[in-house]
């Protein structure tokens, strides 16, 4: 007799339960691992085909701006976003959507105000010397930026609040800032923030001329001194210190809202005779002074002299002098989009 004989043992209602609950669920994972496999796998081709496309676009976008030197709506807007470099200034990038605004505003009122004065050959000269001008001035606004931080200067949106209603009123006309904006696109292709964009450029440069430019700073001494040792005489001042001011007349009255960099606004201030004290030019390009002739109710007739600032295209040049400017780009002749392709940029 085995006395070790197993016993058959009764199964409880709930081990039957759970031995069915284990069946059912050993069946249901002969569909859950290959739908698991299935979306990992999607996964996987969708992360894979955004790599592709997102490589694709920036590929294109590459071609598209450093290559073919396209420079159309969509890329301009692209830049504004995406703010890549079209070159580097002592270490300081160059915004691509600068250089783009500047070229796009140039080209913008040639074609608006000429129409169809230039022919196609004419038209590509200019887009190319356009383009050049555009990319120069670009990089000196940038070697301006790296100077503001460097000295600490900053503009602040009052600042480029109060130029913008300045230019509201350019001319002597009260425009609103509607139709304001009107003409500034139509003429130039720029909305508000894009014009804001240049005035904040613009007045941050001019700042950092005032700034570093001590030798301006000190001819706007001395011909302070001499007008006022001998009488306001511009042209003795003008003779004694030569070639380091520009003495200009107008040679008769002119109208007072002329657009001259604020001389005719600030001659209108005075008496005849009279001499106005050392101001900064509203083109931000040096000091002015000026003795009122004669005025009118709506002209002006004066003289001055203009202190040029000079020290910094002095080490813009000096920069370009000694290769510390880099440009991703080759001005080329649009319709030779080979020859664009063939040839690196430098």
């Amino acid at each position: 007799m085995n006395l070790f004989k197993k016993k058959d043992t009764v199964k409880t209602e709930q081990e039957k339960v759970a031995e069915r609950r284990e069946e059912i669920l050993a069946k249901g994972r002969k569909f859950k691992y290959p739908l698991q496999w299935t979306r990992h796998r999607v996964v996987i081709n969708t992360i894979l085909i955004a790599i592709i496309v997102s490589a694709l676009i920036v590929m294109g976008g590459w071609l598209a701006l450093y290559q073919l030197g396209m420079t159309d709506d969509l890329l301009f807007k692209v830049t504004e976003i995406i703010p890549v470099p079209v070159a580097r200034v002592d270490n300081e990038d160059v915004r691509f959507s600068d250089y783009l605004m500047f070229y796009r505003s140039s080209m913008t009122s040639i074609e608006r105000q000429s129409g169809s004065q230039f022919d196609s050959d004419s038209a590509r000269q200019l887009s190319i010397e356009y383009k050049r001008s555009a990319l120069t001035e670009s990089e000196t606004y940038a070697f301006a930026l790296k100077l503001a931080r460097e000295l600490g200067i900053t503009v602040t949106d009052e600042e480029i609040d109060t130029e913008f209603n300045r230019h509201l009123k350019t001319g002597g006309i009260d425009r609103s800032e509607e139709g304001f904006l009107k003409i500034i696109s139509d003429n130039f292709g720029l909305n508000k923030d894009e014009y804001n964009r240049m005035l904040y450029l613009t007045l941050i440069k001019a700042k950092v001329e005032i700034a570093i430019d001590e030798t301006a700073s000190s001819i706007a001494a001395k011909v302070e001194q001499k007008l006022s040792e001998n009488g306001n005489d511009y042209h003795a001042v003008a003779n004694e210190l030569g070639d380091s001011i520009i003495l200009e007349e107008t040679g008769g009255l002119v109208d007072n809202k002329n657009i001259d960099g604020g001389r005719a606004t600030e001659a209108m201030k005075l008496e005849p005779g009279q001499s106005s004290g050392k101001f900064v030019s509203m083109n931000g390009d040096g000091y002015y002074f000026v003795k009122l002739i004669k005025k009118t109710d709506a002209e002006v007739n004066f003289v001055s002299i203009k202190v040029p600032f000079t020290e910094f295209n002095r080490r813009f040049k000096l920069l370009e002098d000694e290769g510390k400017i880099s440009e991703f780009i080759t001005i080329k002749d649009p319709d030779l989009v080979e020859s664009a392709i063939d040839e690196p940029a430098e």
